[in-house]
């Protein structure tokens, strides 16, 4: 990792709400109010240069969207992201090409991401006719180049990608993003297509990558041993807010937040001494309904009522960031609260 202290990405109270109401005229005529998807709600964190910041949670939490926010994919509706000190809507506006080759994203799915009428050499150098002056013989040779790097062979080129399996779709994805010689990459559960030892084989092409090209990402994954082999710092989201963010290895070994430790308590081969198992009830909420308050409580064992009506605000402890208010408060967690009442599961 680089010893520049300035973040590559700072996001400050990033949020993004989705509108999915009814028809105008339903809504009208039922005299029903717009419905918004609050799919992130005021989050905040920073990425150093040359770090992996993963983001875990169950589905439907808002990693994808947090992804999609930091390439310009989706705009904010409230807060900011700056991009080495620069606002990331410039990426936007005219003049924007120079920040937008700077981030690419590799997505989830290799089946889906590559088209499939291309070869795969069209496919790599696309980047580059958009964003590059190269000459149709130096993309050729980049082309070539990129398909070394993650393990393919410049004759590979002329192949189309349904000649290739799933983790070798994915390393075109990889040289694809990495065409234009980009300094941050946003990848969006890029191995959960793949069969176990296919993303070993993966992930540390990426990690050989990250090493010798000085990368830095944001790899978002539900996959606990995978965020644990590739990550520096995690990030655990809950319906759209993060809860709590630490170097992995204080994570890993002790979880503070009682939905961390939910998530660990589900791998212990994996969970430190700290990372006892804790019983959680329930499912997810709906998130056009979320609950009061922490949205966790109908879940927590350790609620009481103050988490019932007020959301919790992040306090430090040591190097980690964490939003609840037993960790706030120093209630005991080693058993589920008794003197008030306790949560129950919806």
């Amino acid at each position: 990792m680089t010893t520049d202290p300035r973040p590559l990405i700072e996001v400050e109270d990033a949020a993004r709400w989705f509108d999915v109401s009814a028809p105008w005229l339903e809504r009208v005529l039922a005299r029903k109010p717009r419905t918004l998807l609050r799919a992130v709600d005021g989050v905040s964190f920073t990425i150093q240069r040359g770090e992996t910041l993963a983001l875990v949670g169950e589905s439907g939490c808002g990693k994808s969207t947090i992804a999609r926010l930091l390439v310009g994919l989706y705009p904010l509706t409230r807060g900011s992201v700056t991009f080495d000190g620069e606002p990331l809507s410039r990426m936007l506006q005219p003049g924007g090409q120079a920040m937008r080759k700077r981030l690419q994203m590799i997505f989830q799915d290799p089946y889906a991401s590559l088209n499939p009428r291309w070869r795969v050499g069209r496919i790599i150098a696309e980047p580059m006719v958009a964003h590059t002056r190269l000459t149709a013989e130096e993309r050729a040779a980049r082309v070539d180049e990129l398909l070394q790097q993650v393990g393919l062979h410049p004759s590979d080129r002329d192949r189309f990608p349904h000649q290739f399996s799933g983790g070798q779709r994915q390393r075109i994805s990889i040289a694809r993003a990495l065409a234009v010689n980009p300094e941050f990459l946003v990848c969006d559960e890029p191995t959960s297509a793949l069969d176990v030892s296919v993303q070993a084989q993966v992930l540390n092409i990426m990690k050989d990558l990250q090493r010798r090209l000085g990368l830095t990402y944001l790899f978002i994954s539900h996959n606990l041993a995978v965020v644990h082999h590739v990550a520096d710092r995690v990030g655990v989201m809950y319906l759209g807010r993060i809860v709590e963010i630490a170097s992995r290895d204080e994570l890993f070994e002790t979880p503070r937040h009682p939905y961390t430790r939910m998530l660990l308590s589900a791998i212990p081969d994996i969970a430190g001494e700290g990372g006892a198992r804790t019983p959680v009830a329930g499912e997810v909420p709906n998130p056009l309904d979320p609950p009061s308050g922490c949205t966790f409580h109908p879940r927590c064992p350790f609620a009481r009522d103050v988490c019932r009506t007020q959301a919790p605000q992040t306090v430090m402890r040591g190097m980690a960031q964490i939003a609840c208010h037993a960790v706030a408060e120093g209630w005991p967690m080693d058993a589920p609260a008794a003197t008030e009442t306790a949560a129950v599961a919806p």
